[in-house]
């Protein structure tokens, strides 16, 4: 049975390592989504967890956010 991204335990912590690294690097949501290459609502979307990200998106999270993907996925 399907599971909303807010139930996943893989989404929130992938939302949680997209903010903090963010944060970390001091650009506010709009600036990501520039570096990223995507609207910047989506960035709230993602870091909130009401979306599922794709393996596409999360390479282009990584880049912007100058670390590896898998670093995004890790706990």
């Amino acid at each position: 049975m399907p599971i909303s991204p807010d139930q996943c335990p893989l989404v929130a912590i992938f939302a949680t390592n997209v903010r903090r690294r963010r944060l970390a690097l001091g650009l506010s949501q709009e600036e990501l989504a520039e570096h990223a290459g995507v609207h910047r609502t989506y960035i709230g979307m993602l870091e909130r967890s009401e979306k599922n990200v794709t393996i596409y998106n999360i390479w282009r999270l990584a880049c912007a956010l100058d670390v590896k993907a898998s670093d995004l996925l890790i706990e």
